[in-house]
């Protein structure tokens, strides 16, 4: 009996080192031949990137040798390459996916049916680059156990922010396009009338795992109802939402298109408005005043109008406002960021297709904004909007082992995140 504890005992201590000679253990040292190290600021040439147990250890100048670090160390050869930090998209879905199966989707589709198609969105938007994003309003239940497993590494998938949406009955995050009694039965839990109501939802959201809250302060184009998409959560509502969830630690996001459901969101003290479609100069004001960003979605825009001119199954209220709204969000963003209105990137993926999040920044570029301005908007402001930057972001001493790289600098040529060749997430690489 002595030996076969003795045995055990000699099992899990092997066992034990394996563990703390993992690959999160094991030091990896990255020869970086174009490094953005901080978007906004300058790139670098021929720098060493130290990544020890997930985190960056240090960046140093010149082609460092591996084994100045250790027996163990691994190199990674990016001299040949354009590193940056992993990219962060501010709005997406990675339970939908916009086409003419969503009604059929909607009624057949189980919960866990939505939850195995968010684990295959979710590994496509990690290949694609984006290592962290906001998902505005899935399947709650199914999107914190997609988040969770991502936490845990038994999912691959980007570093997930799941924000649970509140909105009013008949508002854009309710339901609508089905019979009456179908639609009774899949109403969400998070509908509220009036500012006590609001109260309650928003603080049964957090209660079961939300780590943000996005309201709609305006109608939609996809929702299915000739609604327009003027302002419809009236600013008490609002006031509510954004002062409970504030109080709790979450931040709020706002679905806005028409000013007068912008300005309310942003006087109410939203932290960002999402599509800002028809922002005036009262909004821009209040933007700056408030420090909000804009999560323009112009990706969004762009697939909803290629979608109602080339397809048949939006109803004709949809097709209607698809073609308005989608078509004036590339001339309303431009005059938003001219004006000096803080920017994160953000698609609205879902809405778009999974994986394609990177043609966001070619239509910014299209709109007029400048490289560099774009890289930081999916960086360095997306990690500011989510309150991580002191993990995400750039890539500095102490932070997430969150980096990428492609053939050439995006800085000359945006469309070169199209195609980015290597994906490192929290020091595990998932594409090379």
């Amino acid at each position: 009996m002595n030996n076969i504890k003795n045995n055990l005992t000699k099992v899990a201590a092997v066992v034990a080192t394996l563990i703390s000679t993992s690959v999160f253990a094991q030091t990896q040292v990255i020869h970086a031949g174009e490094l953005l190290a901080v978007p906004g600021k300058s790139s670098l040439k021929n720098q060493t990137i130290v990544v020890k147990d997930g985190k960056i250890s240090s960046v140093e100048k010149g082609f460092l040798p591996v084994e100045n670090y250790g027996e163990d160390a691994k190199l990674i050869d990016l001299s040949k390459s354009f590193v940056m930090p992993g990219l962060m998209d501010m709005h997406v879905h990675l339970q939908m996916e916009l086409g003419e199966h969503n009604t059929k989707d909607a009624l057949q589709l189980s919960d866990a049916d939505l939850a195995m198609q968010s684990v295959y969105f979710a590994k496509t938007t990690l290949m694609s680059g984006f290592t962290t994003v906001r998902d505005l309003l899935s399947h709650s239940e199914q999107m914190y156990a997609l988040r969770d497993g991502i936490n845990k590494g038994i999912i691959d998938g980007p570093r997930v922010v799941a924000a649970a949406g509140v909105t009013i009955t008949g508002g854009h995050l309710d339901v609508d396009g089905m019979s009456p009694d179908i639609l009774k039965l899949k109403t969400p839990e998070t509908i509220c009338d009036g500012p006590f109501e609001c109260r309650k939802v928003t603080r049964e959201a957090i209660k079961y795992g939300a780590d943000a809250i996005k309201v709609a302060s305006t109608g939609g184009v996809l929702s299915d109802t000739d609604t327009g998409t003027g302002q419809q959560m009236t600013d008490n509502e609002l006031n509510e939402i954004v002062e409970t969830a504030h109080g709790l630690g979450r931040k709020v996001a706002s679905h806005a298109h028409a000013a007068a459901g912008i300005n309310a969101a942003l006087r109410a003290g939203v932290d960002s408005i999402e599509h800002g479609s028809y922002a005036n100069r009262e909004s821009i004001k209040l933007f700056k005043k408030t420090g909000a960003y804009l999560v323009p979605t112009l990706l969004a825009g762009d697939t909803v109008v290629n979608m109602a001119k080339g397809s048949d199954f939006m109803s004709a209220p949809i097709k209607a406002k698809a073609l308005r709204v989608g078509a004036d969000m590339l001339a309303n963003f431009k005059k938003s960021y001219k004006a000096g209105v803080k920017i994160a990137f953000g698609t609205d993926s879902g809405v778009s297709r999974h994986g394609t999040n990177a043609r966001e920044a070619v239509l910014m570029h299209q709109a007029g904004m400048k490289t560099s301005d774009i890289l930081k908007s999916a960086t360095v402001n997306g990690a500011d909007l989510i309150g991580m930057s002191e993990q995400l972001g750039t890539i500095e001493e102490g932070k997430f082992a969150d980096i990428i790289a492609m053939d050439a600098s995006p800085l000359k040529n945006i469309e070169e995140l199209l195609d980015v060749d290597f994906v490192m997430k929290d020091g595990k690489v998932y594409k090379q």
